[in-house]
């Protein structure tokens, strides 16, 4: 085996150096792959750093290698991506000054990546990092009354699709209506062609259990759907513009109910407490496990590329 060593970073032990002459990332990744298996099973979050600066086709290769099977396709798309290799994407597009806020990947839906990695091939001049946190963590850390009330009711997600956000055809990867409806029938999720174009819903977890360890988990996006995360000036022109009905996504409660603005602030707070960060250095490899930790990104300047590929999907049955 490549030797390597660990180290601590931001007070936690989860830093996974290889050794000077680890030249070749996808050897260095199938020589590791049971070292940063059992790392990434108890700790839920490692960061390997010194394997050199892979490309898209290697970073498959070694994710490849850690996850035992290829990156899987993103569909049911978010948020904005292109894809470099086959499916290894480019992290979220959204314009530099923005705040990327906590979430697991997919948590809006009933399946998601068990996994997810990051690679920094260019980090930023200034910020861009990666934070994360803990869902075991916000989970203990939401007052009972909010947890209590979104596990009995769960969340319901409501999207328009248009250019105002991302149009279907991105979001579903396809062109075809029929294939829209297919994929909404076999994932639960509700539609309908309106006037104004597809509209979905679909009332998913707001807290779970994970599979290995039975520990309780904060996992949805409530906090990111709901049109409240826009801020006060832009969800008052939005709502003014289409309707409230017609928002390009919102979040409810499960029975259709509203959320309270000031529950989701409180949940905010909550990640904006427990969230740590580190200095991304070039060829640094992030691998999480998805329902343990959320990320997040902060505002940059200058160019930055950050590579994602998404583990085996995972549903709750």
């Amino acid at each position: 085996m490549i030797a390597s060593s660990m180290k601590p970073l931001s007070g936690r032990n989860i830093l996974l150096e290889a050794a000077a002459g680890s030249d070749d990332p996808c050897a260095w990744a199938e020589e590791n792959k049971e070292n940063v298996g059992r790392l990434l099973a108890s700790e839920g979050i490692v960061l390997i750093r010194g394997v050199g600066i892979p490309g898209g086709e290697q970073f498959s290769g070694m994710l490849t290698s850690f996850f035992g099977q290829g990156p899987a396709h993103y569909v049911y798309r978010s948020t904005p991506r292109t894809e470099k290799h086959k499916n290894i994407y480019t992290a979220s597009e959204y314009h530099p000054s923005e705040t990327i806020p906590q979430h697991n990947e997919n948590s809006y839906s009933r399946s998601w990546p068990l996994h997810i990695g990051f690679l920094c091939r260019q980090k930023a001049a200034s910020g861009g990092n990666t934070p994360v946190s803990d869902s075991r963590e916000a989970y203990l850390q939401i007052p009972r009354e909010i947890r209590e009330e979104f596990q009995r009711k769960k969340v319901m997600y409501v999207r328009n699709y248009s250019d105002v956000d991302l149009p279907w055809t991105e979001v579903f990867q396809t062109e075809s209506p029929e294939a829209v409806e297919k994929f909404c029938e076999e994932h639960a999720i509700e539609y309908e062609w309106a006037s104004t174009g597809l509209r979905t819903w679909q009332v998913s977890q707001a807290v779970m259990e994970h599979p290995a360890t039975g520990e309780s988990l904060w996992f949805n996006q409530a906090h990111l759907f709901h049109v409240s995360s826009l801020g006060k000036e832009m969800q008052d022109d939005l709502v003014d513009l289409l309707g409230e009905e017609n928002l390009p996504r919102n979040a409810y409660f499960g029975d259709g109910t509203p959320i309270d603005t000031e529950v989701l602030d409180v949940i905010r707070s909550v990640y904006d407490r427990t969230k740590f960060s580190f200095q991304w250095e070039n060829g640094d490899i992030l691998l999480l496990d998805n329902m343990l930790y959320t990320h997040g990104r902060e505002p940059f300047t200058g160019a930055r590329e950050v590579l994602v590929g998404m583990g085996l999907e995972y549903s709750k049955k």
